[in-house]
Formats: structure tokens, C-alpha cells, sequence
């Protein structure tokens, strides 16, 4: 098993952590808080010694993320497992746009870095946070278009708190797409390399 399947599988359940979230959020308007927590966190690890460490070190704190990419992937089926789908194909797009915009990520940067005093004071799930964040993903990703368009319970998507936390978790999925593209991930490999990426995402539930 190369290292950077490994590492490719890793990002890529951190992106559908992300995006499985942001429909749990739309359509129920909860969801998990530790795998939220997980997400979030992942925005601040930047020197990471391994992949597993930008999402806290333990398989366990990616699992949800390892679940999802095992079974969405692998079916086309489900209308849920569809809009999941569509969240990670457009954020994988978004970080392409991204990448060659050296301006939008250098504010990113330096945003996120301003928004490291709020989290160790407040914690990953803080409302404070979370705003703050979302922010950030208005005033850079939302710039690059088209924009990502969330689906789910008018509701639910209507409420502050939730359009925070559902940007938020945007902003996460791009960081996910940023590492898995740092360590080898092609949006070729999504078609050619998908039973691989399976395969070992559920050696490593198991």
C-alpha cells in the first residue's frame, strides 16, 4: 500500500466528512459535533507531521468521513448519496480555482491565522468561531463562483447559526481538497482510482 493512496484516502473522507456534514446541517439542522469539531480543527493544523494528524491523529476522528467515502462512492443509488457527491465534486473544483489565485489564498491564510485566538479561547464548535469563519469563506472561496448551492430544509437554511456552521464546514472540505491534492490527488483518480480509494478507506474502518 504506497503512502500516498493512504494519505489521498485520508483527505479525500476529510472532504466528505465535510460535505456530509453540510447536508446533515441543511436538511435536519444538527449534526455530529465531534466530527464538526474534527472538520474545523483541521483548518488550524498547519504543520502537520502526517495527514492523519490534520485531523487529530486517531482514525477515529476521521471515521465518519472513511464511512461516507466507502459507501457514496461506491453508489450512485440514493438521492442523499448524490448531493454529497455534488459537495465534494464542487469543492475539489473550488480548490482547483484556488490554487491559482495566490491573492484570495493569502488573505485565506492570514484570515484563518487571525482566527486561531478565537478557537483555543472559545473551542472549534463556538458560535464566535464558527461566524467568524464563515466569514472568511464569504470574503474568499464564495469570490471564486460558481457558488456552491446547499440544498436541504428552508428552515434549517435559513437560520444564522446554521448558514455559519454550513460555511464553516465549506471553508473545512477546501482545506481537505488543498491536502488531498498536496498529496498526489487528481480529479482523474476520482474515476481510474475509485475502487483503490474504496477498498482501502474500508481496510482502514475495519
Amino acid at each position: 500500500m504506497s503512502r500516498s493512496l493512504h494519505d489521498q484516502t485520508l483527505a479525500l473522507a476529510g472532504i466528505f466528512q465535510a460535505a456530509a456534514l453540510v447536508r446533515e446541517i441543511a436538511h435536519t439542522g444538527y449534526c455530529n459535533e465531534a466530527a464538526m469539531e474534527t472538520c474545523i480543527r483541521s483548518l488550524f493544523a498547519t504543520d502537520p507531521e502526517t495527514t492523519l494528524d490534520v485531523y487529530g491523529g486517531e482514525l477515529s476522528d476521521i471515521r465518519d468521513g472513511l464511512q461516507v467515502l466507502s459507501t457514496v462512492f461506491a453508489q450512485k443509488a440514493r438521492p442523499q448519496d448524490a448531493e454529497v457527491l455534488r459537495y465534494v465534486l464542487n469543492l475539489i473544483h473550488l480548490e482547483s480555482k484556488l490554487k491559482r489565485k495566490g491573492d484570495v489564498m493569502d488573505v485565506l491564510g492570514n484570515r484563518i491565522e487571525q482566527a486561531r485566538h478565537t478557537a483555543s479561547h472559545f473551542g472549534y464548535t463556538h458560535s464566535n468561531l464558527l461566524s467568524n469563519l464563515a466569514s472568511v469563506y464569504s470574503d474568499t472561496i464564495s469570490t471564486l463562483g460558481p457558488r456552491i448551492q446547499v440544498s436541504g430544509n428552508p428552515n434549517m437554511l435559513q437560520r444564522e447559526d446554521n448558514q455559519h456552521k454550513v460555511r464553516a464546514l465549506l471553508l473545512a472540505g477546501i482545506r481537505s481538497a488543498v491536502l488531498w491534492r498536496q498529496s498526489g490527488g487528481h480529479r482523474w483518480q476520482l474515476i481510474f482510482k475509485r475502487k483503490k480509494v474504496i477498498l482501502h478507506a474500508r481496510e482502514l474502518l475495519r
